[in-house]
């Protein structure tokens, strides 16, 4: 194996990122992270059997990668264009992979989007048109260059579509070649169909086929770019173990497939999910605010978790930030606002965001400035346009902070509400811009917005 290694010229310090990466989830990593060998009758966990010479190939729900390491998305299906943060983690481990010498490639599911995949709900996912998938695709590609250096270069990462092999497929040729290396009993098996078949929801037959076109797709990605190892989500596992199978049949050689837990918060609940809907990663979804913003939120048990998790901060500075406390664990968590916001986003709008801050939440007038037009369009905050000043109890229910001229009234006299970071304690308090075009209204420690004074 050593030579193998040699030959390969990969670091094997990622190797051993991943594990540490994983393992953070549960420290008993053999127990909760397993590889799959082609040979039915093993199936040793990572720690017994590391496949350090293999190449891995991370799956989402809506992508796959492939690299040398591999990892392939299944398609573009979701209605916007763009991951989110649920995402990440895989992306992370392409990063590290990439750093370490290796070369990346990112398989886009341009064929596969025009299928489906069966998704574990009583819906079939929405038929895309090409246009659909084309947009998609950009947007989805747009979050890897963030990542990972693409080039055409040895160690940088390269983009590949499986509609290359996919879309000239014969049909009746693929049925007689790889027809016989699938069963139906064991497609059943699986449990997004399970839970599909037992809530009495359709699976259509173009559903019924993705399983087996990703499986192809891992032959393909073996056949043009040696690629031996699948690694992916949790959610992913039976589509990875066909296509370990599959070229086991096909080839008579060994590949594997790895999948890492679901990242989870302190509280339990799935990593990635707030009160408005996902924490896109394209700025045309979510902007770099309300991103900086999702991390700011962090809870404070997850901090150090996220901080090795999602930067690339040196572990010594990491282990010092966890073991702030009260109050100072708040720089902890600027940092990882700061920190995950430029990788995603680049540095260049932390100044904005930083401003925009100061001038939304500070205590008081001496403190705080208001922020220029131009730092408060860098954040992407809600806005609305009023035709002449408006009273402060109505902008907080025009922006949504409140539903009702009580609960308005209430957040005021609280004292959560501020126009221009100063609190405004009156509940007929009149917003008259003063020559200004617009004035930033703060609602509590979270949430703010933008009132424009028409033209």
């Amino acid at each position: 194996m050593s030579a193998g290694r040699e030959e390969e010229g990969i670091d094997l310090s990622f190797f051993f990122i991943v594990l540490f990466l994983i393992g953070i989830f549960d420290r008993s990593f053999c127990t909760t992270a397993q590889v799959r060998p082609s040979t039915p009758t093993m199936s040793p966990s990572l720690c017994d059997n590391p496949p350090l010479t293999y190449h891995p190939i991370l799956t989402t729900d809506y992508y796959r990668l492939l690299t040398t390491v591999y990892y392939i998305t299944p398609p573009p299906l979701n209605p916007a264009p763009s991951l989110h943060v649920g995402s990440l983690l895989q992306i992370m481990i392409l990063r590290h992979y990439q750093r370490s010498g290796g070369t990346p490639y990112v398989l886009i599911g341009g064929g596969t989007s025009a299928i489906g995949d069966p998704t574990g709900k009583d819906q079939s996912r929405k038929m895309l048109n090409a246009e659909d998938i084309r947009r998609n695709t950009e947007g989805i590609c747009g979050v890897f260059e963030k990542f990972l250096e693409f080039g055409e270069g040895e160690g940088q990462a390269k983009m590949v579509d499986n509609s290359d092999w996919l879309s000239g497929l014969n049909y009746m040729n693929f049925l007689r070649d790889y027809g016989p290396m699938f069963t139906v009993n064991r497609m059943l098996s699986f449990e997004s169909v399970k839970q599909r078949l037992a809530r009495e929801a359709p699976l259509s037959f173009l559903e019924f086929n993705y399983m087996i076109l990703q499986s192809y797709d891992f032959l393909e990605l073996y056949r043009r770019h040696n690629v031996t190892l699948q690694l992916g989500g949790s959610d992913q596992w039976g589509n990875m173990v066909s296509g370990v199978d599959l070229i086991r049949k096909c080839k008579q050689t060994k590949t594997f497939a790895l999948t890492a837990p679901l990242v989870t918060t302190a509280s339990g609940k799935k990593m990635g999910k707030t009160e408005g809907g996902a924490v896109w990663l394209n700025k045309s979804q979510l902007s770099e605010f309300q991103y900086w913003q999702f991390w700011r939120n962090t809870d404070d048990g997850d901090v150090g978790k996220f901080l090795r998790l999602f930067t690339d901060l040196p572990m010594d500075e990491i282990e010092r930030l966890e073991l702030l406390e009260g109050k100072d664990i708040n720089k902890a968590k600027e940092v990882l606002a700061d920190e995950a916001t430029a990788m995603l986003h680049g540095r260049d709008c932390l100044d904005g965001i930083h401003s925009s801050l100061q001038g939304m939440f500070g205590s008081s007038s001496s403190s705080s400035s208001s922020p220029d037009a131009s730092a408060i369009d860098a954040t992407g905050l809600p806005s609305i346009s009023v035709a002449q000043p408006t009273k402060l109890i109505d902008a907080l229910i025009l922006l949504s902070f409140a539903s009702s001229k009580k609960e308005s009234r209430r957040l005021i006299e609280g004292g959560g509400a501020k126009v221009d970071g100063i609190k405004v304690q009156d509940t007929m308090h009149v917003i008259e811009f003063e020559g200004k075009e617009e004035v930033v209204i703060g609602a509590g420690k979270k949430r703010a917005g933008v009132l424009r004074l028409e033209k």
